[in-house]
């Protein structure tokens, strides 16, 4: 006996208004009804080729007052969510189509999945990266198993090619899109988190144009529980999926898809299978700044050790701002979905993380040039337990009177009361210095 509920009717009527034809060619062929059975189907299926994240008890939820559950999608093997979908995408291809390979062009994690797991498969895999790509990801890409060929300098150029080649040769061309089976695969992390996590009240997922996640997830949490609340958070700066659902059609004018610090949270809305689902089963979509994303991945590094880029911390940072008051007291998981950051950016968003949790402050001010003044300057930091990060001195293009020296400390401090105590003591000492904060 089949037993549908209310929630699967919904999921029904939502795809069931989707225009069939598509000028896609690659997936168009798996579209589907999805429901609840395709997402326990797809779990069942690739148990062996993904890893079972934990959903651990987050040590930020005295500091935020509520009960946190943090689901690490980070610790997949590609650094990636979109393993899930990817798998269960792969497995199932026709045999034939198999032999013949399937071919990605584009660099996300979206591709660093197909690479890994059809290499795993043994399915041919091709994947085309334009020439300014960065040389890591070439080579993280070739080291899971992939072809990987440099070709054109836009991602545009990249995918002509592929799918040229992939006509000329018989490949599957690839890209990220909402085919029933992808959204199934990227739904499995819905049931995880219900079963992991018992009494949950909310589960908040990153959104953006990419919102399969989203929207396979919150199928999956609909049908087991209604109640639970689930929500999407993307940046103020893109916010394609609030525009997209407002117009009722995917969006392309608030995209942003050569962003490399927020990744695909900043792409293209890519379908109306996953916007229909959103509208029809997400209870809230929220905006963050990007000042609050920086935080939260600072927050995740010192309380979690974990290591994640914009996508992945972009849920906590709805927390971080502030911007889910409805949540306090409640049982709440978080999905960090992605941990693939570049060393150049993971320093530079350290850097300014800091800054703007006033932890890092700078005072530029003008000394007389004379033996134990800057000393005593590093005295009243040594006093005030502030530590030095870096001091520089200037002589020659001072305007102030001559034989006097501008001198400019960056700092290090607790936190933001810290902060205020040596700026006291500084300004007390040196009425005329300038401070500069964020």
């Amino acid at each position: 006996m089949k037993i549908v509920s209310r929630n699967e009717e919904l999921l029904r009527d939502a795809v069931s208004r989707i225009p069939q034809s598509s000028s896609r060619t690659s997936l168009s062929s798996y579209n589907k009804l999805i429901r609840f059975e395709d997402i326990s189907a797809a779990a069942f299926k690739i148990q062996c080729g993904v890893q079972k994240t934990p959903c651990m008890y987050s040590r930020l939820s005295k500091q935020y007052g509520m009960d946190i559950y943090l689901k690490k999608e980070f610790l997949q093997y590609t650094g990636s969510v979109k393993e899930r979908g990817v798998l269960y995408l792969l497995t199932s291809l026709p045999q034939d189509q198999q032999r013949k390979g399937v071919i990605v062009a584009a660099d996300s994690n979206f591709s660093m999945a197909v690479a890994y797991h059809a290499s795993e498969l043994r399915i041919p895999v091709f994947v085309i990266m334009s020439t300014s790509t960065s040389p890591a990801r070439v080579k993280m890409c070739r080291e899971y198993g992939a072809m990987v060929i440099s070709y054109g300098t836009t991602a545009k150029d990249s995918q002509t090619h592929a799918r040229r080649l992939a006509q000329e040769n018989g490949y599957l061309y690839l890209e990220e899109e909402d085919s029933a089976v992808y959204l199934s695969g990227l739904g499995t992390v819905g049931l995880e988190v219900y079963e992991q996590v018992p009494k949950l009240d909310a589960v908040i997922f990153p959104a953006g144009g990419h919102c399969g996640l989203l929207a396979g997830s919150a199928a999956a949490l609909k049908h087991l529980n209604p109640h639970i609340s689930v929500i999407g958070v993307e940046s103020e700066s893109f916010p394609v999926l609030q525009q997209s659902l407002k117009a009722g059609h995917p969006t392309e004018d608030q995209a942003c898809s050569n962003h490399h610090f927020y990744g695909d949270v900043s792409g293209l809305c890519f379908g109306s299978n996953s916007l229909q689902l959103t509208g029809k089963l997400v209870d809230k979509v929220v905006a963050v700044r990007e000042e609050d994303v920086l935080i939260s991945i600072l927050r995740l590094l010192e309380y979690e050790r974990a290591t994640v880029d914009a996508e992945g911390a972009i849920g906590l940072a709805a927390l971080v701002a502030g911007k889910l008051p409805e949540l306090k007291g409640k049982r709440v998981a978080v999905v960090l979905c992605s941990g693939n950051l570049e060393l150049h950016l993971l320093q530079q968003c350290i850097a300014r993380a800091l800054t703007l949790d006033n932890r890092v402050c700078r005072i530029s001010l003008v000394l007389s040039d004379c033996p134990g003044d800057i000393s005593k300057l590093l005295e009243i930091l040594a006093r005030e337990e502030a530590r030095v990060l870096d001091i520089k001195q200037e002589r020659t293009f001072v305007t102030s009177e001559l034989f006097t020296v501008e001198v400019t400390c960056t700092v290090e401090t607790r936190d933001k009361i810290h902060t205020a105590q040596l700026r006291n003591a500084l300004l007390e000492r040196y009425p005329t210095a300038a401070w500069t904060e964020r």
